[in-house]
């Protein structure tokens, strides 16, 4: 078990060195803190199952794997925002926009109506792209139940958008 000291040495001990691992590789010193941050998150919630032994190799395998999944999702993002340029709106109709408009106001509308649990769960899965595991340790709730609340949210919008 990795207690308050031994986390706080390796914190201070290895955060700038993490940091510029993830700089290395992105070009990008506020993205790399970010990450490096998150990695150090990441071991603190799993400070319970591990020891001071062999944390490094960990350290540096944690922040590729976050940097590779923020990559990806701004890759996702960048392709999104690129085939949303390369659509011609000026083409759409003034009735499509409104049937748009309209549709986006009960999306909305939805959302406010879901429960507090259902509308964070159905986020971090549809916005943030996290697994259902990821979302339940997130949360602390089980793997199951986050299942029950992205299925009754997406129950609603159905019942509500068709």
């Amino acid at each position: 078990m990795l207690n308050k000291k031994a986390f706080k040495d390796v914190y201070d001990k290895h955060f700038d060195v993490i940091r510029n691992f993830v700089f290395y590789r992105c070009g990008d010193i506020e993205l790399a803190s970010d990450v490096a941050q998150d990695v150090f998150m990441k071991i603190w919630e799993k400070r319970s199952f591990l020891n001071g032994d062999n944390l490094i190799p960990l350290l540096y395998k944690i922040a590729s794997d976050c940097y590779v999944g923020h990559y990806r999702k701004k890759l996702c993002r960048m392709n999104f925002e690129r085939s949303m340029i390369a659509t011609d709106y000026a083409a759409a109709s003034p009735e499509d926009e409104m049937s748009f408009n309209e549709l986006a106001a009960v999306y909305a509308e939805t959302l406010r109506q879901m429960s507090d649990r259902q509308r964070t769960t159905f986020l971090m899965n549809r916005e943030d792209g996290m697994k259902y595991a990821e979302i339940a340790d997130s949360l602390r709730i089980s793997v199951k139940a986050v299942e029950k609340h992205i299925s009754a949210a997406l129950r609603l919008l159905r019942t509500k958008l068709l």
